[in-house]
């Protein structure tokens, strides 16, 4: 999509978004979603969507889900930060509900690609967590196949959906994980951005 551009940070991608035209939000792990007009920070939330061209739209994750979507027919994207929290909350598909209201996107339209972040195989969770995702007793949860069953129980496909398949735990040499290195871990960005005009 020549009026698109998008990318999923790693460790060794430090700074590969620079400048101005970022919008960046104070990450909350919340269902909060902002709409983004113009450049800069945008308050509390952990999903920007914007029509603008030429607003980067960036998260920052470290085994928390990064999530971008296109809409091509109408031109508008978002960037979502879903960590356990935001999938419980379903901010993926109140995303899509908020292009929906607001740019009138089709879930159908949508293309939808899901980055690295913490892979079902070591996610391990209690019972306190695995109750939210309706689970009994310590358990590993996949909160990449969860998000794809909220997108299809909202309109989402299969097939409009790409997912990295990167485990960020697993992979020390190139992704970022707060799980498995606490406070000295850090962020990867994800970013997406209209650079076309309409």
């Amino acid at each position: 999509m020549p009026w698109l551009r998008h990318g999923f940070g790693t460790r060794l991608s430090a700074g590969w978004l620079t400048g101005g035209h970022l919008a960046t939000t104070r990450q909350i792990h919340s269902d909060r979603i902002l709409p983004v007009e113009t450049p800069g920070p945008q308050g509390e939330g952990d999903a920007l969507i914007s029509n603008r061209p030429g607003i980067g739209l960036a998260i920052r994750t470290a085994d928390c889900l990064p999530i971008l979507i296109a809409d091509p027919r109408h031109r508008a994207v978002a960037a979502i930060h879903a960590g356990w929290r935001g999938v419980v909350a379903e901010i993926a598909p109140k995303t899509i509900h908020a292009m929906c209201q607001r740019f009138d996107s089709r879930a159908e339209d949508l293309i939808v690609a899901i980055g690295p972040g913490i892979g079902a195989c070591c996610f391990e969770v209690g019972p306190e967590v695995a109750a939210q995702f309706q689970l009994e007793g310590r358990v590993k949860v996949d909160l990449v196949g969860t998000t794809c069953r909220q997108l299809g129980r909202n309109g989402v496909s299969l097939g409009q959906i790409s997912t990295s398949g990167m485990c960020s735990y697993c992979s020390p040499e190139l992704l970022e994980s707060y799980r498995r290195e606490k406070e000295a871990a850090g962020r990867m960005v994800a970013a997406i951005e209209i650079v076309g005009l309409k």
